[in-house]
């Protein structure tokens, strides 16, 4: 005789509808907790229900779902990617290295210091780029006299004002016409002495007119008659020779009368830094001998009379490197401003911005070099606002004048004024509807 089995009774609807709301329940609390909680955090638990039934105890393993985007979507607020960036940079390392070994194997070692001793060197050592820029020397004292000249009421602020423009003009008129005339003398000197002479001139701007902003700034009339002799020795002692030399000197390009220092040289990070830019040095002159001329050499006809097709293989080919080029060029910029400022005790080190995170070219360019922007924004901008130029208009003119520079410095050394440059930057201009 068989046995029957007890059939099992099934719980009325509303147990099942209170189990499945006990089930939710811990589901939204489990997921409202911490959303960074990890997929091994959460751990079968007994804990009493607070409404007196006893909690199911894979309640919370139960529910492993929820509304949520990947990673890598647009709406997701995931920022940890540093571990992705290693991996790009890992990626570079090796795929450049492949490079660097290929050249190597197909070229030989072209690396040679002496071909690039024979470009320094001019003309059997006379040097004409080094004697261009001790003529310098010229402009800058005929600026300080002609402030001293200001400052004690020999020369009226109109006449002095005149004058100081006729040195500037000169002052960038003379290294030109050095160069035009001058064959003796390389391109690599060429650039130092004009790009010297540019900073040297805008120094000397801001020199001028900074001082008679300090002019201006005087006690008005009744309190300037009794205060008026020792007025003056103050403002004639900073009209110096070593004032105006540590200016010249300083990696900066505006000028006052006080500026912040550090309390002491440190040789630690003098020497460095004088280590990083003999060796970022070291590496753009392995990378242009090792590297980009061997791309030239590869074809015997010149740039302008390859087809198409060999333009963009030899354009593709100068991509790796003058990006290299390009990226040295930052770090040893940086290297040589903190040495200046070190070696000077300069304290206002802030020599660039984060143009890596630039949107636009603009703002590429603004951050690229803050003491340029400092001095367009000081001297250029904020006086053309002052005539009542739209500041829309007056930003577009110191873009303009940005260009110009630019091209007169690249192009004059290379004795080739074809506007490439002044063309490039020009296409970089938005105007904001």
């Amino acid at each position: 005789m068989s046995k029957r089995t007890p059939a099992v009774e099934e719980p009325p609807d509303s147990e099942r509808a209170a189990v499945r709301n006990r089930f939710s329940s811990a589901c939204s609390s489990s997921w409202a907790e911490g959303d960074s909680a990890g997929l091994y955090d959460s751990v079968p638990t007994s804990a009493a229900d607070p409404t007196g039934e006893r909690e199911h105890a894979y309640a919370a393993l139960l529910c492993c779902h929820r509304a949520q985007d990947s990673l890598l979507s647009s709406n997701s607020s995931f920022t940890g990617y540093r571990g992705v960036l290693n991996w790009i940079i890992i990626l570079l390392v090796l795929t450049h290295a492949h490079l660097f070994l290929e050249n190597f194997i197909q070229h030989g070692f072209l690396i040679d210091v002496k071909k690039v001793l024979e470009h320094v060197i001019e003309d059997n050592c006379t040097w004409p780029s080094v004697n261009l820029v001790l003529a310098a020397n010229v402009f800058a004292i005929t600026a300080l006299l002609l402030e001293r000249s200001q400052e004690k009421g020999t020369l009226s602020p109109t006449n002095g004002h005149r004058l100081h423009l006729t040195n500037l003009g000169l002052l960038l008129l003379f290294p030109a016409a050095v160069i035009v005339h001058e064959h003796t003398i390389s391109t690599g000197g060429a650039f130092f002495s004009l790009w010297f002479y540019t900073a040297l001139g805008m120094k000397l701007y801001s020199y001028q007119e900074t001082n008679r902003w300090y002019r201006q700034a005087r006690l008005p009339d009744p309190e300037r008659d009794k205060n008026a002799s020792a007025e003056l020795k103050a403002h004639t002692d900073q009209l110096t020779f070593q004032d105006l030399y540590y200016f010249l000197f300083a990696p900066t390009l505006c000028y006052q009368r006080d500026f912040p220092c550090t309390p002491k040289v440190r040789i630690t990070k003098l020497l460095h830094r004088l280590l990083e830019m003999v060796t970022v040095i070291q590496i753009m002159v392995g990378i242009v001998q090792q590297w980009i001329e061997p791309i030239f050499q590869r074809s015997e006809n010149s740039f302008s009379s390859m087809d198409v097709t060999m333009r963009v293989e030899h354009l593709v080919g100068l991509v790796a490197p003058t990006h290299f080029l390009w990226l040295l060029f930052f770090f040893l910029s940086h290297s040589y401003l903190n040495f200046c400022a070190e070696l000077l005790r300069f304290g206002d080190r802030h020599f660039y911005g984060d143009w890596w995170n630039a949107a636009t070219l603009i703002t590429f360019w603004e951050n690229w070099s803050i003491p340029f922007q400092k001095w367009c924004h000081r001297h250029v901008y904020t006086r053309l606002v002052e005539k009542n130029v739209p500041p829309l208009e007056a930003e577009l003119l110191v873009f303009l004048m940005s260009a110009a520079l630019l091209e007169y410095l690249i192009a004059l050394p290379l004795h080739s004024c074809r506007l490439w440059i002044f063309l490039m930057m020009l296409f970089e201009v938005r105007i904001p509807h």
